[in-house]
């Protein structure tokens, strides 16, 4: 059985190839803008970066482009708590998740070089961190701990997006990645959180 399945996956990937009109290769880097969705309450947009490689597979107007991006996502979350009208306690932290992120993305060529694109993605969580501070009687207490037990390891998403191709190579890339997956571990009682990133990138394909 695995030798049929990987005879079937060489045969395909050599179909591909002997039918697609261009292939190439390409890196990326670029800014994140990512925040909690779902039921998250209190959050702010958390300013990351993302990196990467990929493969553009093209068929004339569309193209299969998979990729394999490191991406620093998480929120910002900042609260106050009160004592009748008297605040007693503030709070700000920030959740540091890193992510080993695996997007295939669906091109369609509109014109010459502009592209809408979207498809899955599979995220792999490689890194989580709370760092944080509270302010209590004028006294301000400021740590970062581990926190990779509090998030599930594998996050699935759905993006969409559009792109620009220059004639030298260079390319430019905005997207909306929407998670799906409830990614707090025994979340139940706090709802749903899941990852949104508004991802913009520069890179150059050869």
């Amino acid at each position: 059985m695995k030798k049929i399945i990987f005879s079937i996956a060489t045969l395909f990937a050599i179909a591909l190839t002997a039918h697609s009109q261009e292939i190439k290769y390409g890196v990326k880097a670029g800014l994140n803008i990512a925040d909690f969705g779902g039921d998250s309450e209190n959050t702010n947009v958390r300013a990351g970066f993302n990196a990467g490689v990929l493969a553009e597979i093209k068929f004339g107007n569309f193209a299969v482009q998979p990729e394999i991006v490191y991406s620093q996502q998480g929120t910002k979350i900042d609260y106050n708590i009160y004592s009748g009208s008297v605040l007693s306690e503030h709070f700000e932290y920030t959740s540091k998740l890193s992510y080993i992120n695996v997007p295939i993305a669906l091109k369609y060529y509109i014109i010459e070089g502009l592209s809408i694109q979207a498809g899955p993605q599979i995220g792999f969580l490689v890194s989580a961190k709370l760092k944080g501070k509270t302010t209590e009687g004028g006294r301000e207490v400021s740590a970062e701990v581990d926190a990779k037990d509090l998030y599930e390891k594998i996050d699935f998403a759905v993006f969409g997006g559009i792109g620009y191709d220059l004639p030298i190579g260079v390319f430019f890339q905005a997207r909306y990645n929407a998670g799906l997956s409830d990614i707090g571990k025994d979340s139940e009682g706090s709802g749903k959180i899941t990852n949104n990133v508004f991802s913009f990138s520069v890179g150059y394909k050869f």
